[in-house]
C-alpha cells in the first residue's frame, strides 16, 4: 500500500519531526513536550501535534479540556484537512501552538483506513496548517500503526526515547526493521535525529545500556535525561521545564538536542 505513495520534496515548509518508539512506557511524551519546549526558547515558532488517541501531551500541556471538545477535532482535520478551519484544531500554548488530541482519536485507525491515502493525512494537514511555524513536533501513540505511519511519512525524522535497560535493544530492532520496511515501499528516508537515553539511573546495567546505544547507533546522537522530579512537576503543570519555576540541569540536554536538530534540519528537505 506504500508503494503508491512516493512524493517529490517540496521546496518550502516548516521542518518536521517525529517523537517514536514502539515500546510504551518510555517517557516518550515526557521527551516531546521538553523538546518543543526547548526548540521555543531557542526562538523558535513551534507546532505541537498529539498524535496520540490517548492524549498525554494534551494534558501534559493542560489542554486537557480540549480532549473532550465537541467535533470538529483532529480527527475531522485528518479526514477532510482543508475542510476544517484551523482555528477550530489549534490551541494556543505560552510555549508552542497546539493540535490536542481528542477521545475521537480512538476510531482514527479505522476511519482514515475508509480514505483512499490513509497514510498520507497527516501530511495533507501539514502542508495546510504550517506555514506560520518553524518546527512542526509530532508525539506518536506508544506502538506502531496506522497513525504512526502517517507521522513517519508525514516528517521523515525522527526521535526516539528509550530506557537504559535491556528490553530497549529488541524494541529499537524492532522499531529500525518498521522503519527500513517503510522507507522502501515509500521510496523515501527516514532520518533519526536523535536517541534520547530516559530516566537513567545510577545503576550497572544502565551504564552497560549506554554504551550499547553509542556502539549499535553511532552516528546518531545521544542525549542522556536522568530521572528529575522537576520534569514530572512541569508535566503536571502544563508546561515544559523552560516554562517551569523550577529549575533542572536536564534543561541543558534538551537545549543541546534543539540546538543540533535546528541545525541538521533543513526545511526544504521535508517532504511533500
Amino acid at each position: 500500500m506504500w508503494a503508491e505513495l512516493k512524493r517529490p520534496k517540496r521546496m518550502a515548509g516548516s521542518a518536521r519531526l517525529c517523537v517514536t518508539n514502539q515500546k510504551g512506557g518510555v517517557g516518550k511524551t515526557t521527551v516531546a513536550i521538553n523538546l518543543a519546549g526547548a526548540l521555543n526558547d531557542l526562538g523558535r515558532d513551534v507546532l505541537f501535534v498529539d498524535l496520540d488517541p490517548q492524549g498525554n501531551a494534551t494534558e501534559g500541556l493542560g489542554l486537557l479540556e480540549a480532549y473532550d471538545a465537541e467535533p470538529p477535532a483532529l480527527l475531522d482535520a485528518l479526514v477532510d484537512p482543508t475542510a476544517v478551519p484551523r482555528d477550530e484544531i489549534i490551541y494556543s500554548h505560552a510555549e508552542m501552538d497546539v493540535i490536542t488530541s481528542n477521545v475521537d482519536m480512538n476510531a482514527a485507525e479505522s476511519a482514515l483506513m475508509q480514505e483512499s491515502d490513509p497514510e498520507a493525512r497527516l501530511d495533507a494537514l501539514l502542508e495546510h496548517v504550517e506555514t506560520d511555524y518553524d518546527v512542526v513536533v509530532v508525539d506518536c501513540p506508544p506502538h506502531l500503526g496506522l497513525l504512526t505511519d502517517n507521522a513517519l511519512y508525514a516528517t521523515e525524522n525522527l526521535v526516539i526515547p528509550a530506557l537504559a535497560e535491556p528490553t530497549s535493544k529488541r524494541s529499537l530492532e524492532l522499531l529500525f526493521d518498521y522503519v527500513g520496511a517503510l522507507e522502501l515501499e515509500h521510496d523515501v528516508q527516514i532520518e533519526p535525529r536523535a536517541l534520547v537515553a530516559n530516566r537513567i539511573e545510577n545503576t550497572r546495567a544502565a551504564t552497560d545500556m549506554l554504551e550499547w546505544f553509542e556502539d549499535a547507533l553511532p552516528d546518531v546522537p545521544l542525549y542522556r535525561i536522568r530521572k528529575r522530579v522537576a520534569l514530572q512537576r512541569a508535566f503536571a503543570a502544563g508546561t515544559s521545564i523552560f516554562a517551569a519555576e523550577e529549575e533542572t540541569d536536564m534543561q541543558s540536554v534538551f537545549t543541546s538536542m534543539a540546538e543540533t536538530i535546528d541545525e541538521r534540519l533543513d526545511p526544504t528537505e521535508v517532504p511533500a
